[in-house]
């Protein structure tokens, strides 16, 4: 395989990724659950048009959970392919260490800009083995590293300290799990040297005072179905125009979290959902999540109505 050079460097990609709003879209299915290449490429491109400052392919609401690693090469190549030349594609890597070290290897040799880590597979970790697990990945590639907080990658600030230290190329912090302690040791300590990103969840729930901790920026779900809706709430938050927000918040966010919050890993099959209210249909979610029932996707379709 003829590697293709990454756009950014580390530095450049944690200026880049820290600028605006970050897009994770959704993996295509077909009815067979097979990657729907052509649907995602689509998908890319009119995404294209409202100015996200970088994709994460593949990532959580992407089902990498459900992903074989020659699928998630593909959905990078992908995403690379159809996306603009000048925006940043972050891959994602996880499972066990050697796996893990061989997706960012692969992720690097197809023009990724950037890596998200996600949370080991399966097993407890200490800080030992969570240092070890970063550090593998680290010096595996030379491409920045953004680490997921979250799951049993729960990071504390003398780990993150010692990995900031060794590593040039590890540049930001995704923070899945709301600590707000962490995140302001980590923000007073080492300021812009990370670029920290809201990892909850519709993040926009939080994206307000996440931003008073350094967080400028976060993983919208909600940009796959109304893009034009997420950036303007962003804009809000960046603003600091509170009555935007929680106007914003009380119109479709509280209610879109009520049918979210109904069942384990509706947060990634609303998605889906919403993509097939708002006319852009993505297919089903893979096994193990499911899909919304009928009578949730009507509900949800007269939500999206006011955004999309």
């Amino acid at each position: 395989m003829t590697s293709a050079k990454a756009r950014y460097s580390p530095a450049e990609l944690r200026t880049a990724l820290g600028s605006g709003l970050l897009s994770f879209p959704v993996t295509h299915a077909a009815p067979d659950l097979s990657f729907d290449e052509a649907g995602f490429r689509d998908h890319i491109e009119w995404l294209s048009g409202f100015g996200a400052a970088g994709l994460f392919a593949a990532g959580g609401t992407g089902e990498f959970f459900s992903l074989t690693t020659s699928e998630v090469a593909r959905v990078v190549r992908a995403a690379r392919s159809a996306a603009p030349a000048g925006r940043p594609i972050v891959a994602p890597t996880g499972y066990g260490t050697a796996t893990a070290v061989a997706m960012a290897r692969s992720a690097e040799e197809l023009g990724a800009d950037g890596l998200l880590l996600l949370p080991p597979y399966l097993t407890e970790v200490d800080q030992e083995g969570l240092y070890r697990h970063v550090a593998a990945v680290c010096r595996a590639t030379t491409l920045g590293v953004v680490v997921y907080h979250r799951a049993n990658a729960r990071f504390t600030a003398a780990t993150v300290d010692r990995l900031v230290a060794e590593f040039d190329n590890l540049i930001g912090f995704k923070d899945g799990i709301c600590d707000i302690d962490l995140l302001a040791r980590l923000s007073a300590t080492h300021g812009e040297r990370l670029v920290y990103v809201g990892g909850l969840p519709t993040a926009e729930t939080y994206a307000l005072p996440y931003l008073e901790l350094g967080v400028t920026t976060y993983s919208s779900a909600i940009f796959n179905f109304a893009p034009r809706w997420a950036g303007d709430f962003y804009r809000c938050v960046r603003e600091r125009d509170r009555d935007g927000v929680y106007a914003r918040l009380r119109e479709f966010v509280l209610p879109y979290l009520e049918i979210r919050n109904r069942r384990a890993g509706y947060a990634v099959s609303i998605v889906k959902a919403g993509m097939t209210a708002a006319g852009r249909d993505a297919g089903p979610v893979r096994p193990p999540l499911t899909d919304l029932t009928e009578e949730e996707r009507a509900e949800l379709a007269d939500l999206v109505k006011r955004v999309a």
